[in-house]
């Protein structure tokens, strides 16, 4: 599934319709950005959890059939509670205020204009803050486990499939992407040959927003969502072919 960023709406939508398809020996696949921009981030998370539940209750699936990923969002938003451990933070807070962030920091009690002060106050008033704000996802049940068990990156058991969120670096080897799964996603664009052995690397959000797009060796599945389009969710086989596609 693309990129959400608190479309809430749209993801139950499309759960349901995933729902009455799902079956036994699928996995399901989040690529990150379920947060920023959008604002139910909070019924988002939720929704997020529910199904979970709802499709762990209906045997055989398993915990490991569904994954979520980490995205720019996610990212950005384990950065922030960790602001105080940052080199300027009042320059990196002010850049990821424009790239989304906004609205995660509304949904967990903060405001743009008290972290701007308080980004300036130095690192002992900043982790005040961190910690008023981790307090607020405390108060609802699910998010910081979410939050604590997003992966970088997915593959297939035959190892077939890569799944990331935004980029990847062509020329590194898996293990050593680093943080290129979040921010190279010139590299992703750049992918012209089969990947260290994969038959299709599938990425969430594109922040070109450029929307589906579908090649020999790579796939992108976001059409906008969260930013004027709709939600999308993409069913591949082991072989990387394009099995189905559904909208919200």
């Amino acid at each position: 599934m693309g990129a959400i960023h608190g479309e809430v709406e749209r993801l139950t939508v499309l759960h349901s319709k995933l729902g009455e398809r799902i079956l036994e020996g699928d996995r399901i696949v989040y690529l990150g950005n379920f947060i920023g921009y959008g604002k139910s981030i909070i019924r988002t998370i939720d929704e997020l959890l529910l199904f979970r539940r709802q499709i762990m209750a209906a045997p055989p699936m398993n915990t490991c059939d569904i994954v979520f990923l980490r995205g720019q969002q996610e990212e950005m938003w384990q950065k922030t509670l960790q602001l105080h451990l940052s080199v300027g933070p009042s320059e990196v807070l002010v850049w990821m205020l424009e790239q989304g962030l906004r609205a995660t920091l509304a949904a967990y009690g903060g405001d743009e204009e008290t972290a701007l002060r308080r980004a300036r106050s130095g690192a002992l008033e900043l982790a005040r803050w961190t910690n008023e704000l981790r307090r607020h996802m405390q108060n609802h049940e699910g998010h910081i486990e979410l939050m604590a068990s997003l992966r970088r990156a997915a593959l297939t058991e035959e190892e077939t499939l890569l799944f990331v969120n935004s980029g990847i670096d062509p020329d590194r080897p898996l293990d050593a992407q680093g943080d290129a799964f979040w921010w190279n996603f010139k590299g992703f664009t750049s992918v012209s040959e089969q990947f260290a052995g994969f038959k299709k690397v599938v990425r969430g959000f594109d922040p070109a927003g450029r929307g589906v797009d579908v090649d020999s060796w790579t796939a992108t599945i976001d059409s906008g969502c969260g930013r004027g389009g709709p939600l999308t969710a993409m069913c591949f086989n082991k072989s990387g072919d394009e099995v189905e596609r559904i909208e919200a």
